[in-house]
Protein backbone atom coordinates (compact mmCIF):
# COMPACT_ATOMS: atom_id res chain seq x y z
CA UNK A 1 0.00 0.00 0.00
CA UNK A 2 1.53 3.61 -1.00
CA UNK A 3 1.58 6.27 2.18
CA UNK A 4 0.48 8.96 0.87
CA UNK A 5 2.93 12.47 0.49
CA UNK A 6 3.16 14.29 3.62
CA UNK A 7 2.46 17.98 2.75
CA UNK A 8 2.47 21.22 4.90
CA UNK A 9 0.14 24.35 3.80
CA UNK A 10 1.55 26.99 5.20
CA UNK A 11 -1.48 30.24 4.93
CA UNK A 12 -4.70 29.36 4.32
CA UNK A 13 -5.77 32.41 2.89
CA UNK A 14 -6.11 33.17 -0.69
CA UNK A 15 -3.71 30.46 -2.69
CA UNK A 16 -2.99 27.58 0.49
CA UNK A 17 -6.95 27.37 1.09
CA UNK A 18 -6.65 26.57 -2.79
CA UNK A 19 -3.72 24.36 -2.57
CA UNK A 20 -4.79 22.41 0.36
CA UNK A 21 -8.25 21.68 -1.69
CA UNK A 22 -6.50 20.52 -4.60
CA UNK A 23 -4.05 18.37 -2.54
CA UNK A 24 -6.40 16.57 -0.12
CA UNK A 25 -8.62 15.71 -3.53
CA UNK A 26 -5.45 13.82 -5.18
CA UNK A 27 -4.86 11.60 -1.53
CA UNK A 28 -2.41 13.86 -0.03
CA UNK A 29 -1.39 14.25 3.76
CA UNK A 30 -2.10 18.01 4.18
CA UNK A 31 -1.28 19.61 7.15
CA UNK A 32 -2.24 23.57 6.90
CA UNK A 33 -1.29 26.16 9.23
CA UNK A 34 -2.13 29.44 9.55
CA UNK A 35 -1.54 32.22 12.01
CA UNK A 36 -5.47 33.10 12.17
CA UNK A 37 -8.78 31.28 10.51
CA UNK A 38 -9.59 30.78 6.78
CA UNK A 39 -11.45 34.02 5.93
CA UNK A 40 -9.68 36.65 7.95
CA UNK A 41 -9.00 40.23 6.99
CA UNK A 42 -5.74 41.08 7.38
CA UNK A 43 -4.39 39.33 4.45
CA UNK A 44 -5.22 39.83 0.70
CA UNK A 45 -8.88 38.51 0.48
CA UNK A 46 -10.93 40.42 1.85
CA UNK A 47 -13.16 43.59 1.11
CA UNK A 48 -15.96 41.76 -0.22
CA UNK A 49 -15.48 41.40 -3.86
CA UNK A 50 -12.62 40.62 -6.33
CA UNK A 51 -12.53 39.99 -9.92
CA UNK A 52 -12.48 37.62 -12.06
CA UNK A 53 -11.80 38.36 -15.95
CA UNK A 54 -10.38 36.14 -19.06
CA UNK A 55 -8.96 39.48 -20.88
CA UNK A 56 -5.58 40.49 -19.13
CA UNK A 57 -3.79 43.60 -19.26
CA UNK A 58 0.23 42.75 -19.27
CA UNK A 59 1.72 39.31 -20.40
CA UNK A 60 -0.05 36.43 -22.40
CA UNK A 61 1.62 34.30 -20.21
CA UNK A 62 -1.65 34.40 -18.33
CA UNK A 63 -4.26 33.46 -20.58
CA UNK A 64 -4.09 29.81 -20.30
CA UNK A 65 -3.31 30.31 -16.52
CA UNK A 66 -6.88 32.39 -16.45
CA UNK A 67 -9.04 29.39 -18.11
CA UNK A 68 -7.42 27.02 -15.93
CA UNK A 69 -8.81 29.12 -12.90
CA UNK A 70 -11.63 29.92 -14.93
CA UNK A 71 -12.86 26.21 -15.05
CA UNK A 72 -11.30 25.79 -11.47
CA UNK A 73 -13.59 28.24 -9.99
CA UNK A 74 -16.73 26.16 -11.40
CA UNK A 75 -15.10 23.15 -10.03
CA UNK A 76 -15.13 24.78 -6.41
CA UNK A 77 -18.16 25.98 -6.83
CA UNK A 78 -19.93 22.61 -7.70
CA UNK A 79 -18.16 20.90 -5.21
CA UNK A 80 -19.03 23.54 -2.36
CA UNK A 81 -22.35 23.91 -3.49
CA UNK A 82 -21.79 28.06 -2.35
CA UNK A 83 -22.21 30.68 -4.51
CA UNK A 84 -18.80 32.23 -4.57
CA UNK A 85 -18.88 34.12 -7.87
CA UNK A 86 -21.38 35.41 -10.28
CA UNK A 87 -20.72 36.30 -14.39
CA UNK A 88 -21.06 40.24 -14.66
CA UNK A 89 -18.62 40.99 -17.02
CA UNK A 90 -15.52 43.52 -16.60
CA UNK A 91 -15.04 46.48 -18.52
CA UNK A 92 -11.36 47.16 -18.86
CA UNK A 93 -10.62 50.66 -19.99
CA UNK A 94 -7.41 52.77 -21.27
CA UNK A 95 -5.69 54.91 -23.73
CA UNK A 96 -5.53 53.25 -26.91
CA UNK A 97 -2.50 53.97 -27.98
CA UNK A 98 -0.55 52.86 -24.64
CA UNK A 99 1.75 49.58 -24.43
CA UNK A 100 -0.69 47.48 -22.52
CA UNK A 101 -3.96 48.36 -24.31
CA UNK A 102 -2.64 47.36 -27.46
CA UNK A 103 -1.30 44.12 -25.64
CA UNK A 104 -4.54 43.09 -24.21
CA UNK A 105 -6.73 44.36 -27.99
CA UNK A 106 -3.61 42.21 -29.97
CA UNK A 107 -4.06 38.96 -27.48
CA UNK A 108 -7.43 38.80 -26.71
CA UNK A 109 -7.80 38.35 -30.33
CA UNK A 110 -5.06 36.12 -30.81
CA UNK A 111 -6.53 34.12 -28.43
CA UNK A 112 -10.25 34.37 -29.51
CA UNK A 113 -11.27 35.36 -25.60
CA UNK A 114 -14.83 36.32 -25.55
CA UNK A 115 -14.63 40.07 -25.43
CA UNK A 116 -16.52 43.33 -27.21
CA UNK A 117 -14.54 46.51 -27.80
CA UNK A 118 -16.48 49.31 -27.01
CA UNK A 119 -16.29 52.95 -28.24
CA UNK A 120 -16.74 56.08 -25.97
CA UNK A 121 -20.10 56.83 -27.62
CA UNK A 122 -21.30 52.66 -27.48
CA UNK A 123 -19.85 52.94 -23.69
CA UNK A 124 -22.02 56.01 -22.74
CA UNK A 125 -24.84 54.29 -24.20
CA UNK A 126 -24.20 51.07 -22.43
CA UNK A 127 -22.55 51.80 -19.48
CA UNK A 128 -23.19 55.59 -18.41
CA UNK A 129 -22.15 55.36 -15.15
CA UNK A 130 -18.37 55.46 -16.99
CA UNK A 131 -16.85 58.39 -18.55
CA UNK A 132 -14.33 57.66 -21.51
CA UNK A 133 -11.80 60.17 -21.98
CA UNK A 134 -10.82 60.90 -25.87
CA UNK A 135 -8.50 58.42 -27.36
CA UNK A 136 -9.25 55.69 -24.58
CA UNK A 137 -10.89 52.28 -25.52
CA UNK A 138 -12.88 50.05 -23.55
CA UNK A 139 -12.95 46.26 -24.00
CA UNK A 140 -15.98 43.94 -22.38
CA UNK A 141 -14.99 40.92 -21.16
CA UNK A 142 -18.12 38.84 -21.18
CA UNK A 143 -16.34 36.34 -19.15
CA UNK A 144 -16.03 38.27 -16.47
CA UNK A 145 -17.36 38.13 -12.83
CA UNK A 146 -17.15 39.17 -9.53
CA UNK A 147 -15.59 36.53 -6.64
CA UNK A 148 -16.52 36.57 -2.89
CA UNK A 149 -13.03 36.10 -1.49
CA UNK A 150 -14.00 35.43 1.98
CA UNK A 151 -16.16 32.97 1.30
CA UNK A 152 -13.72 31.48 -1.51
CA UNK A 153 -11.37 31.01 1.08
CA UNK A 154 -13.41 29.34 3.39
CA UNK A 155 -15.23 26.99 1.08
CA UNK A 156 -12.21 25.92 -0.35
CA UNK A 157 -10.38 24.88 3.22
CA UNK A 158 -13.90 23.31 4.21
CA UNK A 159 -13.69 21.26 1.57
CA UNK A 160 -10.09 20.26 2.01
CA UNK A 161 -10.83 19.35 5.71
CA UNK A 162 -13.96 17.43 4.26
CA UNK A 163 -11.23 15.52 2.06
CA UNK A 164 -8.99 14.58 5.05
CA UNK A 165 -7.10 17.48 5.04
CA UNK A 166 -6.20 18.79 8.63
CA UNK A 167 -6.17 22.36 9.42
CA UNK A 168 -4.41 24.02 12.55
CA UNK A 169 -6.09 27.36 12.79
CA UNK A 170 -4.53 30.10 14.71
CA UNK A 171 -1.23 28.54 14.61
CA UNK A 172 1.50 30.79 13.19
CA UNK A 173 4.63 28.92 11.75
CA UNK A 174 8.11 30.16 13.02
CA UNK A 175 10.72 28.45 11.37
CA UNK A 176 10.84 26.41 7.87
CA UNK A 177 14.06 23.82 7.73
CA UNK A 178 14.72 21.43 5.48
CA UNK A 179 15.31 18.74 7.40
CA UNK A 180 18.84 16.34 6.93
CA UNK A 181 17.55 13.43 4.69
CA UNK A 182 15.21 15.31 3.04
CA UNK A 183 11.54 16.69 3.57
CA UNK A 184 11.01 19.83 5.66
CA UNK A 185 10.89 20.66 9.22
CA UNK A 186 7.82 22.87 10.19
CA UNK A 187 8.08 24.61 13.67
CA UNK A 188 5.61 26.19 14.88
CA UNK A 189 4.78 26.99 19.09
CA UNK A 190 3.42 23.91 19.72
CA UNK A 191 6.60 21.79 18.27
CA UNK A 192 8.11 20.77 15.15
CA UNK A 193 6.19 18.46 12.49
CA UNK A 194 8.33 16.64 9.65
CA UNK A 195 6.74 16.40 6.20
CA UNK A 196 8.12 15.54 2.71
CA UNK A 197 6.78 18.76 0.63
CA UNK A 198 5.84 22.31 2.34
CA UNK A 199 4.49 24.76 0.21
CA UNK A 200 4.58 28.58 1.49
CA UNK A 201 1.41 30.58 0.60
CA UNK A 202 1.99 33.20 3.81
CA UNK A 203 1.23 36.30 1.95
CA UNK A 204 2.02 39.46 3.67
CA UNK A 205 4.32 37.46 6.01
CA UNK A 206 6.34 35.98 3.84
CA UNK A 207 9.49 38.18 3.62
CA UNK A 208 9.29 37.31 7.68
CA UNK A 209 9.44 33.56 6.87
CA UNK A 210 11.62 33.36 4.29
CA UNK A 211 13.68 36.09 4.40
CA UNK A 212 16.35 35.22 1.55
CA UNK A 213 14.12 34.85 -1.47
CA UNK A 214 16.27 36.27 -4.35
CA UNK A 215 13.29 38.06 -5.81
CA UNK A 216 11.77 40.77 -3.56
CA UNK A 217 8.32 41.17 -2.62
CA UNK A 218 6.77 44.47 -1.56
CA UNK A 219 4.35 44.43 1.02
CA UNK A 220 2.03 47.56 1.02
CA UNK A 221 -1.32 48.95 2.45
CA UNK A 222 -4.27 49.05 0.94
CA UNK A 223 -7.45 50.79 0.90
CA UNK A 224 -11.01 49.80 -0.70
CA UNK A 225 -13.51 52.55 -0.35
CA UNK A 226 -17.00 52.15 -0.54
CA UNK A 227 -19.53 55.16 -2.75
CA UNK A 228 -23.27 55.05 -2.68
CA UNK A 229 -24.98 56.26 -6.29
CA UNK A 230 -25.98 59.69 -6.77
CA UNK A 231 -28.69 58.94 -9.05
CA UNK A 232 -31.04 56.11 -8.14
CA UNK A 233 -30.76 54.30 -12.32
CA UNK A 234 -26.48 53.73 -11.32
CA UNK A 235 -27.06 49.90 -11.41
CA UNK A 236 -29.88 50.10 -14.82
CA UNK A 237 -29.08 47.62 -17.12
CA UNK A 238 -25.93 46.02 -15.42
CA UNK A 239 -22.78 47.17 -13.89
CA UNK A 240 -19.88 45.20 -14.45
CA UNK A 241 -16.90 44.87 -12.78
CA UNK A 242 -14.54 47.40 -14.10
CA UNK A 243 -10.19 48.00 -14.03
CA UNK A 244 -8.96 51.47 -15.75
CA UNK A 245 -5.05 51.43 -16.83
CA UNK A 246 -5.42 55.71 -17.22
CA UNK A 247 -6.14 58.34 -16.40
CA UNK A 248 -6.60 56.84 -12.95
CA UNK A 249 -4.90 53.18 -12.60
CA UNK A 250 -7.92 51.82 -10.62
CA UNK A 251 -10.66 49.08 -10.01
CA UNK A 252 -14.37 49.02 -9.13
CA UNK A 253 -16.82 46.36 -8.28
CA UNK A 254 -20.44 47.03 -7.39
CA UNK A 255 -21.40 45.35 -3.64
CA UNK A 256 -23.16 41.80 -3.99
CA UNK A 257 -25.89 43.68 -2.46
CA UNK A 258 -26.20 46.34 -5.51
CA UNK A 259 -26.18 49.26 -3.08
CA UNK A 260 -22.73 50.56 -3.61
CA UNK A 261 -19.29 50.61 -5.09
CA UNK A 262 -16.33 48.93 -4.16
CA UNK A 263 -13.28 51.43 -5.84
CA UNK A 264 -9.12 50.03 -5.54
CA UNK A 265 -6.20 52.24 -6.16
CA UNK A 266 -2.76 50.95 -7.89
CA UNK A 267 0.46 50.18 -6.30
CA UNK A 268 1.67 53.55 -6.57
CA UNK A 269 -0.70 55.02 -4.47
CA UNK A 270 -0.25 52.51 -1.52
CA UNK A 271 1.97 53.12 2.17
CA UNK A 272 4.98 50.26 2.44
CA UNK A 273 3.93 47.52 5.93
CA UNK A 274 7.21 46.94 7.56
CA UNK A 275 5.53 44.92 9.78
CA UNK A 276 2.32 43.10 8.75
CA UNK A 277 1.39 42.72 12.50
CA UNK A 278 1.45 46.24 12.94
CA UNK A 279 -0.77 47.11 9.81
CA UNK A 280 -1.99 50.81 10.74
CA UNK A 281 -5.73 50.58 9.65
CA UNK A 282 -6.33 54.03 10.26
CA UNK A 283 -7.33 56.00 7.09
CA UNK A 284 -6.73 59.69 6.91
CA UNK A 285 -8.53 62.22 5.07
CA UNK A 286 -6.38 63.20 3.02
CA UNK A 287 -5.45 59.65 1.41
CA UNK A 288 -9.19 59.89 0.30
CA UNK A 289 -8.23 63.09 -2.39
CA UNK A 290 -7.34 60.55 -5.52
CA UNK A 291 -10.61 58.51 -4.80
CA UNK A 292 -12.54 61.89 -4.78
CA UNK A 293 -10.62 62.69 -8.27
CA UNK A 294 -11.22 59.45 -10.07
CA UNK A 295 -14.78 59.98 -9.26
CA UNK A 296 -14.97 63.58 -10.19
CA UNK A 297 -13.15 62.83 -13.73
CA UNK A 298 -14.90 59.50 -14.60
CA UNK A 299 -17.84 58.46 -12.67
CA UNK A 300 -19.16 61.29 -11.66
CA UNK A 301 -22.69 59.68 -10.58
CA UNK A 302 -21.13 58.35 -7.73
CA UNK A 303 -20.68 60.49 -3.81
CA UNK A 304 -17.61 61.29 -3.37
CA UNK A 305 -17.82 60.25 0.45
CA UNK A 306 -17.62 56.86 1.12
CA UNK A 307 -19.99 55.22 3.58
CA UNK A 308 -17.25 52.16 4.26
CA UNK A 309 -13.21 52.16 4.09
CA UNK A 310 -11.13 48.64 4.84
CA UNK A 311 -7.35 48.29 5.37
CA UNK A 312 -5.68 45.38 4.13
CA UNK A 313 -2.35 43.86 2.83
CA UNK A 314 -0.94 42.58 -0.53
CA UNK A 315 2.53 41.81 -2.02
CA UNK A 316 4.00 43.03 -5.00
CA UNK A 317 7.23 42.32 -7.22
CA UNK A 318 9.16 44.56 -9.14
CA UNK A 319 8.31 42.92 -12.54
CA UNK A 320 4.13 42.70 -11.82
CA UNK A 321 4.64 38.69 -11.49
CA UNK A 322 4.49 36.91 -9.02
CA UNK A 323 6.87 34.04 -7.56
CA UNK A 324 5.67 30.51 -8.19
CA UNK A 325 7.92 27.44 -7.95
CA UNK A 326 10.51 25.46 -6.22
CA UNK A 327 12.68 27.72 -3.50
CA UNK A 328 16.32 28.22 -5.64
CA UNK A 329 17.55 25.36 -3.89
CA UNK A 330 15.25 23.23 -2.46
CA UNK A 331 13.33 20.54 -3.85
CA UNK A 332 11.18 20.17 -1.44
CA UNK A 333 9.59 23.68 -0.65
CA UNK A 334 7.54 25.68 -2.82
CA UNK A 335 6.37 29.04 -2.82
CA UNK A 336 3.36 31.18 -4.44
CA UNK A 337 4.15 34.68 -3.08
CA UNK A 338 3.76 38.25 -4.44
CA UNK A 339 0.68 37.83 -6.59
CA UNK A 340 0.88 41.84 -7.37
CA UNK A 341 -2.63 42.74 -6.49
CA UNK A 342 -3.91 40.25 -9.74
CA UNK A 343 -3.62 37.07 -8.00
CA UNK A 344 -7.61 35.97 -6.57
CA UNK A 345 -8.97 35.45 -9.95
CA UNK A 346 -6.05 32.67 -10.28
CA UNK A 347 -6.20 31.13 -7.25
CA UNK A 348 -7.58 27.83 -7.76
CA UNK A 349 -5.20 27.25 -10.71
CA UNK A 350 -2.62 27.88 -8.32
CA UNK A 351 -3.32 25.58 -6.42
CA UNK A 352 -3.92 23.00 -9.11
CA UNK A 353 -0.32 23.95 -10.08
CA UNK A 354 1.44 23.42 -6.63
CA UNK A 355 -0.58 20.65 -5.97
CA UNK A 356 1.49 19.24 -9.04
CA UNK A 357 4.79 20.87 -8.18
CA UNK A 358 4.59 19.25 -4.59
CA UNK A 359 2.97 15.56 -5.59
CA UNK A 360 5.37 15.04 -9.10
CA UNK A 361 8.21 17.57 -8.90
CA UNK A 362 6.84 19.33 -12.20
CA UNK A 363 3.59 20.26 -13.72
CA UNK A 364 2.54 20.82 -17.45
CA UNK A 365 1.26 24.22 -16.93
CA UNK A 366 2.89 27.28 -18.14
CA UNK A 367 4.44 28.77 -15.31
CA UNK A 368 7.97 28.89 -16.00
CA UNK A 369 7.91 32.52 -15.93
CA UNK A 370 7.00 33.02 -12.81
CA UNK A 371 10.05 30.77 -11.52
CA UNK A 372 11.31 32.22 -7.95
CA UNK A 373 14.63 32.28 -9.68
CA UNK A 374 13.70 33.95 -12.83
CA UNK A 375 12.22 32.49 -15.86
CA UNK A 376 12.17 28.93 -16.88
CA UNK A 377 13.04 26.79 -13.74
CA UNK A 378 9.77 25.89 -11.04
Amino acid sequence: MRIPKRVAVIGAGSMGSQVMWRLAARGAGVIGYDRYAPGHDRGAAGGETRIFRAVHLGDPGYIPLLRLADRMWDRLQRETGFPLRRRSGCLVMGESASPSMRLLLSASSTHRLDHEVLDREELARRYPQHRLPDGHTAVLDRRGAIIRPEASVQAAATRAEQLGARLHRYTPVREIAPAAGGGVHIVTDQGTDHVDTAVVTVGPWINTLLPDLPRAVDVRRLISSWHLPARHDWFAGGAPAFVRSTPHDCYGLPSPDGISVKLGLSLARYLPVPDPELLDRTVRPEELATFRELIAELMPDLNPDPIRLSVYMEGYTASGNPLVGHLPGEDDIIVMAGFSGSGFKLSPAMGEIAADLALDGTTDHPVGFLAPAGAGAV
